[in-house]
């Protein structure tokens, strides 16, 4: 795949900002807006954000202009890698928030994600928040089902700023969902999202296997920082990448194994992961992932 050439506009940012926070969005203007719009109603520090707009034909391109925000643009869509990778090169910020466009971020979730970075003293650490989504899906780490709308025209922001405190959920171990914050010399380390993942499919457990790696061991979700996350259909309407085999095939392993025996996903937030034990369980599931890979072409 061939990409567009992706231009940007870079804005000066705001005094006194935490985080370079990065939203990839494409033809998708009416959830980017009250994306947007969480931010600065609901944000406890002020952000610099950066838009990475695909296509954008539906309006998007101008009202970014409009609002002066710093962007990078494609004529096309060229997916989320190259986009989050493009907005990076314009974050001024040491800490990098990766957004979906179709999240409405809640009272002070930046706060508790700064608060948590800071505690830990270092920079290995890949932190998300915790979502609260409408359906009940296969992901244990969110909130769910808490249906407060499945799109801007239905959301009843009132009622999800009364209730969103009420769900108990404790923090969990396996940070890989956005929002996710991490530090961008750590970024860079990685070399950002894997762009052979193009248009993106699974291109978020690659990017955690690289923190791995690179001897990240904190991924902890914030219980505490809140999003109410619409579960958009953009993804809907791409050709999609076959991620799980290529996945499985970088790194020897299933993306299924490594989230379970690795990243402990969803379980109650332990402190810093360590290489798991080499049990009868985690032996079988890697003879079994071999043997996907000897039959993979």
């Amino acid at each position: 795949m061939t990409i567009p050439q992706i231009t940007s506009s870079k804005i000066k940012a705001p005094e006194d900002f935490k985080f370079s926070v990065l939203i990839p969005t494409w033809n998708n203007l009416p959830h980017l807006r009250l994306t947007i719009g969480s931010i600065i109603k609901n944000s406890r520090y002020r952000h610099q954000i950066i838009i990475h707009i695909n296509e954008g034909s539906d309006g998007t391109l101008d009202w970014v202009k409009s609002k002066n925000f710093s962007y990078s643009y494609s004529e096309q869509n060229v997916g989320v890698c190259y986009a989050f990778n493009a907005a990076a090169a314009l974050a001024e910020s040491d800490y990098l928030l990766l957004i979906d466009d179709d999240n409405y971020l809640l009272p002070d979730w930046d706060y508790y994600l700064w608060e948590g970075a800071q505690k830990l003293g270092h920079i290995y650490f890949s932190l998300s928040g915790t979502k609260i989504e409408p359906r009940k899906t296969f992901n244990p780490c969110v909130i769910a089902p808490k249906d407060f709308g499945s799109t801007p025209k239905n959301f009843d922001e009132q009622k999800l700023l009364a209730d969103y405190l009420k769900f108990e959920h404790a923090d969990w171990n396996g940070s890989s969902w956005y929002p996710l914050l991490v530090h961008k010399k750590i970024w860079h380390l990685v070399g950002g999202l894997s762009t052979e993942f193009t248009p993106g499919m699974y291109s978020d457990p690659d990017f955690m296997m690289k923190l791995w790696q690179a001897g990240v061991r904190i991924f902890m979700g914030v219980s505490n920082s809140r999003s109410y996350h619409f579960i958009s259909k953009s993804v809907r309407r791409v050709k999609k990448n076959n991620g799980r085999k290529q996945f499985l095939k970088k790194w020897g392993m299933s993306n299924s194994t490594f989230r379970t025996e690795y990243l402990r996903m969803g379980s109650p937030y332990s402190g810093s992961l360590s290489e798991p034990e080499n049990t009868l369980n985690l032996k079988m599931k890697k003879l079994k992932d071999a043997i996907k890979l000897f039959f993979t072409p």
